[in-house]
């Protein structure tokens, strides 16, 4: 089994990295040479993913204009949120409402992604069909982050997660499959409200991450990474 379409997550105001975002998506700040969205899709590119979709909301015009400007050696098709934005379970549900796949591997462009990535990704992905989940998040131990302020989202025991001792950071990226938004509307939700019903149900699936782990937090982390 595989994937055949991944999602970035690109319609955020990046209010946290004011004030570099108000005239840049944060998905088009440079981190060595590349942009944080470029990154991401060669990533993707690497694990042999067919198609990318690409949500869009705030400064839509310059992510259009970006992937359309870049021959990448993959089909991308950028969606807008709409008239107001979706946040990010409204987001996905609104991307794959737009594709007859049923599974999806899904980005946040907030992580310095490279290529190390792939090895774990093909793995989790081979657990996904192999163990037939509908979902998993890769997490990485607090330990390993670059930036060390970050607390943990999750616990992780035996590739399942749960909130008892938050020693685990999702690292921005996931498998869903589209039954989980079930009896959901494109309406402005979070994907954490999904992520909770699941941990309740003992659903939610987890596969951690051993690289050292670096995100676009805030400006301080931002710059302290693009000085490395």
């Amino acid at each position: 089994m595989k994937i055949h379409t991944a999602l970035i997550l690109c319609a955020g105001f990046g209010k946290r990295l004011n004030p570099i975002t108000i005239n840049t998506p944060k998905p088009l700040l440079i981190i060595k040479d590349l942009t944080l969205l470029d990154h991401c899709i060669n990533l993707i590119v690497k694990l042999n993913i067919k198609k990318i979709l690409i949500n869009s909301f705030y400064l839509k015009e310059q992510i259009n204009e970006f992937v359309k400007n870049h021959n990448y050696n993959i089909e991308i098709k950028v969606i807008e949120d709409g008239k107001n934005i979706l946040d990010t379970g409204g987001g996905i549900l609104n991307l794959i409402d737009k594709s007859n796949e049923e599974n999806f591997l899904i980005f946040n462009p907030d992580t310095i992604w490279n290529n190390d990535y792939a090895n774990e990704i093909n793995h989790m992905i081979d657990l996904y069909f192999n163990q037939k989940l509908r979902n998993i998040l890769l997490l990485v131990n607090k330990d390993l982050s670059f930036d060390k302020s970050l607390l943990g989202d999750f616990n992780l025991e035996n590739n399942l997660i749960n909130e008892n001792n938050k020693r685990y950071i999702y690292t921005g990226c996931q498998i869903l499959n589209k039954s989980i938004f079930e009896n959901k509307k494109i309406t402005n939700f979070s994907i954490t409200n999904i992520w909770s019903d699941l941990i309740k149900e003992k659903h939610l699936n987890g596969f951690e991450s051993k690289l050292k782990f670096y995100h676009a937090t805030n400006l301080d982390i931002f710059k302290k990474l693009k000085d490395l």
